[in-house]
């Protein structure tokens, strides 16, 4: 039997026009503003009348720690809410825009996949609406402000130095993580070296996906800190007088993006921060606008459960006031087996003992989501080579950690795949719980980072040199009530990706502290990790090219 390829099935899907999916949720046709047939922004205006709506129930769907085998956490958080559209609720979506970086890279596409998917699948994967291109040139417009400023007689006293203010671009480029600019000449500025992240490490991406209306935009992009004098003031994007025409190129980027499933379920597409390197959840106001529009809202946040859901609890419900009412934790059978040992080309034979082992990744996933006081279930992603044996030991195991577990076969079937556990969320969200942070505004950010690190990760010890403790105790000076945004790695609990499973007594090394004064956090950079990843060997972009149709393909 020949399986369709994710872009297959998308291109053979029949869209519905946008202005239907809209009225599914009551949006009028004059509150669109339409980028083509399927995809259009919601009008401000608009926004601001629903605010007195009664918001609906929030879904949190997160995963085990992931793996070359795959989750389908995206995926899934598409099925349920077809799911929950088949069984007769008001549902919609809330996903991140997908970076061009990891398009091209390793990852490929990252609107769902199978029968479980958003479309249009090359448009959101790609350009989309422009928004990625919008925080980029507003980044970008502040470097060049920064530098213009430092050539024209630098009234500010910014010490060049010390300037933290780096540039940007959507995509995987290892040669620009550093770079000296200003060569050639006094016509050109000054020399420094400095470098690229990529875009959605951007505190202006972190801004974009966290304030609540345009002039909360504006006063975040102004408190941005770009560096220091030489006695250590910071400057910020306010005294570079930046603030007002980077806010004017958000202006049309921060209204959400509305798309739809394959089944016509509404799906709020935007902002795209990183949950390795930056907060991981889509925009406050995408997922503020679908609670005031749907009885439903299912939204995802990155990678695994340690990263992308502490983020989502200890950043975006603390800053703005929301709180889940069920989580939805993904795993598969293979991830669990690759997480106990079997190398990713032996996944298909069954193998208990690996599973067993390999258990202990969701089991502390569940143990972790348990600590903030919101209701869990496990959702398996059933894939053709998984066997009845397996899913009844890991439905035992499940049980014996307190958890139930449901099979799910939407990549094939779909929201029919996804019924059972759509019921299951929406008993979940009716009842109780005590949701919690887990740890106070006013611990230290020392004390923040212990927390995570031995709370979330099960390390022994957090370490950090000499300079980077000075850098903690200038910051709690100024920033000490900021939630701790912790980048590592994806692939382990630890710092080390090749620690899989479920590895305690480990240390944490804090490399540096990164200042996000108009995000309202601290990014505390962990090992080795990459703020401008490169590509591998063979990057996804050598097989994406546009067929005979005028069509892309080999995108995923």
């Amino acid at each position: 039997m020949t399986h369709l390829s994710d872009i297959e099935i998308a291109q053979a899907a029949t869209a519905k026009p946008i202005i239907e999916i809209g009225a599914k949720l009551g949006i009028p046709t004059s509150a669109l503003q339409p980028y083509g047939h399927t995809k259009a922004k919601i009008d401000y205006g608009f926004i601001k009348q629903q605010q007195s709506n009664k918001n609906g129930k929030l879904i949190l769907v997160t995963a085990i720690s992931p793996t070359p085998a795959g989750e389908g956490k995206t995926t899934t958080t598409v099925g349920l809410g077809d799911g929950l559209s088949r069984i007769g609720k008001k549902a919609a979506i809330c996903l991140r825009e997908p970076s061009l970086g990891p398009c091209f890279g390793v990852k490929g596409g990252a609107a769902g996949g199978g029968y479980s998917q958003v479309i249009p699948m090359e448009d959101i994967n790609l350009h989309f609406t422009g928004d990625f291109h919008a925080i980029g040139s507003a980044h970008n417009l502040l470097s060049a402000m920064i530098d213009n400023h430092i050539y024209w007689e630098n009234s500010l006293g910014l010490d060049s130095r010390r300037i933290s203010w780096r540039r940007v671009m959507d995509m995987n480029d290892r040669s620009l993580r550093d770079i000296a600019i200003g060569l050639g000449g006094p016509g050109n500025g000054f020399p420094r070296q400095t470098g690229f992240d990529i875009t959605v490490a951007s505190e202006v991406m972190a801004i974009f996906c966290l304030a609540t209306d345009l002039k909360d935009l504006q006063r975040r992009l102004a408190n941005i800190v770009v560096g220091q004098t030489r006695d250590k003031q910071p400057i910020t994007a306010k005294q570079i007088n930046a603030d007002g025409a980077m806010t004017a190129l958000l202006k049309d980027a921060i209204l959400p993006n509305l798309v739809q499933t394959l089944e016509g379920t509404p799906a709020f597409i935007h902002g795209g921060p990183f949950a390795n390197i930056a907060h991981g959840c889509n925009s406050v106001m995408a997922t503020t606008t679908a609670l005031k529009l749907a009885d439903y809202v299912v939204t995802e946040a990155g990678f695994g459960a340690d990263l992308g859901a502490e983020k989502f609890m200890d950043i975006k419900c603390r800053k703005t006031g929301l709180a889940p009412s069920a989580v939805v934790i993904v795993a598969t059978v293979r991830a669990l087996k690759m997480h106990g040992g079997v190398p990713k080309d032996q996944l298909k034979g069954e193998n208990l003992e690996a599973l067993k082992k390999g258990f202990a990744n969701l089991e502390r996933h569940l143990q972790n989501v348990g600590k903030f006081g919101v209701p869990a279930v496990v959702a398996i992603n059933k894939f053709v080579h998984d066997t009845d044996a397996e899913h009844k030991l890991l439905a035992e195991l499940c049980s014996a950690a307190g958890a139930k577990v449901i099979l799910c076969t939407h990549w094939a079937e779909g929201g029919k795949g996804t019924e059972e556990l759509a019921n299951e969320v929406v008993r979940m969200c009716e009842q109780p719980n005590q949701f919690n942070y887990l740890y106070k505004d006013d611990a230290t950010l020392w004390e923040k980072v212990n927390t995570i690190a031995k709370e979330i990760y099960r390390a022994s010890d957090v370490t950090a040199d000499a300079a980077v403790r000075k850098q903690f105790d200038e910051l709690q000076q100024r920033y000490g009530n900021f939630p701790i945004c912790m980048a590592k790695t994806q692939s382990s609990f630890s710092t080390d990706p090749t620690k899989m499973g479920a590895p305690v007594n480990h240390t944490v090394h804090i490399r540096e502290l990164r200042l996000s004064a108009g995000a309202e956090f601290i990014v505390a950079v962990c090992g080795e990790i990459m703020i401008m990843p490169g590509l591998p060997k063979v990057p996804s972009a050598e097989k994406i090219y546009v067929n005979d149709n005028g069509q892309i393909d080999g995108l995923f």
